[in-house]
């Protein structure tokens, strides 16, 4: 099944990451591993990588975002940043700024996303976002504009 979605991920340009399995991950050719927060192995420096095999993480605090760092991840997903109905807990802007000022790597804002506060993003220094509620309630065109004004952001960062 994981080589037919990675035949049907390559055609279509997606990238496929496996959860928390490097050593199938790497055998299969696949484009990199995504370590969850709970997985606190090291381990996952010393397996022989392609060039453009990418490890990413999830983290919910400093001693997940070092861990993440040791294994040797290039993106962190840093979450929960605003109230969810799964949890009472969320970091807050001031608080999942401090956090992802601890580190050098691409964060990526997860938790609580929606269509009332997505704005509060363009205060954080982030790579990008991610949320499934915000992206399943917003029109095509609005999504545009949102992608548009996320990319001039990153541009002017980059200056």
């Amino acid at each position: 099944m994981i080589k037919k979605l990675k035949y049907l991920f390559k055609k279509k340009k997606i990238k496929f990451y496996l959860s928390n399995n490097i050593k199938l991950s790497i055998r299969l050719n696949l484009d990199g591993v995504y370590i969850p927060s709970f997985n606190n192995k090291i381990s996952f420096n010393f397996f022989p990588k392609k060039k453009n095999f990418q490890i990413i993480g999830s983290a919910h605090n400093i001693k997940e975002i070092k861990t993440k760092e040791k294994q040797g991840a290039k993106t962190i997903f840093l979450s929960p940043l605003f109230k969810t109905n799964k949890s009472s807990y969320y970091l807050n802007i001031c608080r999942f700024s401090l956090l992802a000022k601890k580190t050098n790597k691409n964060i990526i804002a997860l938790g609580g996303i929606n269509q009332f506060n997505y704005k509060k993003l363009f205060l954080l220094n982030i790579h990008g976002f991610a949320s499934i509620s915000f992206f399943k309630n917003i029109d095509k065109f609005n999504l545009n504009r949102i992608i548009i004004k996320h990319k001039n952001y990153l541009n002017n960062l980059a200056k």
